[in-house]
């Protein structure tokens, strides 16, 4: 009889054993395009402009003060001051700016342009006053100073830039209303003839970076309007021309046009010390800088350290990631005044974002170009960024400006409305249920 195979069973392998292990986790597909895609989504809500200019505007004010404190210490020894005088003025001025831009902030639009004639009447006169042998002072060698009383002066040519922007954006404003400015003349006339009058009383004082930033904020005026190519060729070429026949007529500023690029302080008299030390401040600066208050440069080497050139003192204490950062703030508060003039139908509010974003953005590019030696020094400052509060004043009340254009966009106004019930009902929620855990005590225990 064959025999019966019996068969016998195998015990079980382990678990998972054999197995071949699960290849690690590699990112999904798309998944930095989603990530593009949220921080699009979050860049496009109606409250970005708003929080941008609002933090770019606290960052660099912030900052300046930090950088006007550290470039300013020896400068105020060496008049023998204490080291936080030019500090102490430059933070008061700041808290007057700040007043200045929570109420520009939250002035209605129609306020502003209420505001435009006064202030323009305001800024001639004072520009005016400048040129009277007495009252105006001369400083660096341009006379377009006020003096106040004591230390505190006054320099009108930096509220003519705010008069020119409110002014002209409530011109162009009502123009277009009327329709207008598809006529060359009404896109001229009286904005040109106006501007000049401006520029003609700031050249008076020889204070051609000034005048420079005017014209900028003109041409700003007309590209938002949308002058015609051969219009704005056309009052750009007449304007260069005359800025041409000031510079050939100037040694003075023929010596400054000498100097770009410069990295040798020159001959006799070294013409391009300030030019020549601004390089060397950022070079020794490397990536991260030399550290807060550590500049060599502004022991003496670098005119006007904590002024004009702040940026290279900037550059040498914290490097290029400072310089950077500054930049970046520019950018962004740039990027986001295009915004509010490009997303509103308010012309008025269109026109003065656009001045307002041009006179900024313009004034720092002419200030860093000219630390950088790219650009002839001006003699501006960077602005918010710089000391001197004739400068920081109607800077600050520009950017208050810029803050309540975006408040009132209707998208923002939408997004402001619907979190101002959320909050009051969730603060009386959270009242209402504070009040039910709180046990009655008897009248008679304390």
């Amino acid at each position: 009889m064959p025999s019966r195979i019996v068969g016998t069973r195998r015990p079980s392998a382990a678990r998972g054993a054999g197995r071949t292990p699960a290849p690690p986790r590699t990112p999904r597909a798309g998944g930095v395009r989603r990530t593009f895609e949220q921080a699009r989504r979050a860049w496009d809500r109606p409250l970005t402009a708003y929080y941008v200019i609002f933090g770019a505007g606290l960052l660099i004010t912030t900052l300046g003060l930090v950088m006007v404190y550290s470039a300013s210490m020896i400068t105020a020894l060496r008049y023998d001051l204490v080291p936080s005088y030019f500090f102490r003025k430059q933070f008061f001025a700041a808290i007057l700016g700040a007043a200045l831009l929570l109420v520009a902030s939250r002035m209605p639009v129609r306020l502003h342009r209420a505001l435009a004639y006064p202030i323009l009447v305001g800024a001639v006169f004072l520009m005016v006053l400048v040129q009277i042998p007495g009252i105006g002072h001369a400083v660096g060698g341009n006379q377009n100073w006020i003096s106040l009383g004591g230390p505190f002066m006054l320099q009108p040519s930096e509220f003519g830039k705010l008069a020119l922007i409110l002014w002209g954006a409530d011109l162009l404003a009502r123009k277009q209303d009327m329709r207008l400015l598809t006529q060359w003349k009404h896109m001229l006339v009286p904005l040109v003839p106006v501007t000049f009058m401006l520029l003609g009383l700031i050249m008076l004082g020889g204070d051609m970076g000034t005048a420079i930033v005017l014209s900028a904020i003109l041409f700003g005026l007309l590209w938002t309007a949308g002058a015609p190519t051969r219009l704005f060729v056309g009052v750009l070429a007449f304007a260069g021309g005359i800025g041409f026949l000031l510079i050939k007529t100037s040694e003075n500023r023929l010596k400054r046009f000498a100097c770009i690029g410069a990295t040798d302080p020159g001959g006799e008299g070294a013409p391009c010390l300030q030019a020549a030390h601004g390089i060397y401040a950022l070079a020794s600066g490397g990536w991260f800088g030399s550290g807060l208050g550590a500049s060599v440069e502004k022991w003496g080497q670098l005119p006007e350290a904590h002024t004009d050139f702040i940026f290279a003192v900037t550059g040498e204490e914290l490097g290029l990631a400072g310089t950077l950062s500054v930049l970046a703030l520019f950018a962004a508060l740039g990027y986001a005044g295009i915004r509010v003039a490009g997303g509103t139908e308010d012309p008025f509010v269109r026109y003065a974002a656009g001045g307002v974003t041009t006179w900024i953005t313009a004034q720092a590019v002419v200030n860093i170009g000219a630390v950088l030696g790219l650009l002839p020094i001006a003699g501006v400052p960077l602005p918010l960024f710089s000391y001197g509060g004739s400068a920081l004043l109607p800077t600050m009340f520009a950017v208050g400006l810029l803050i309540a254009f975006a408040r009132q966009e209707p998208a923002a106004r939408a997004a402001l409305a619907m979190r101002r019930p959320t909050w009051g009902k969730r603060a009386g929620m959270r009242w209402k249920s504070m009040r039910r855990r709180v046990k009655k005590r008897p009248s008679g225990e304390r």
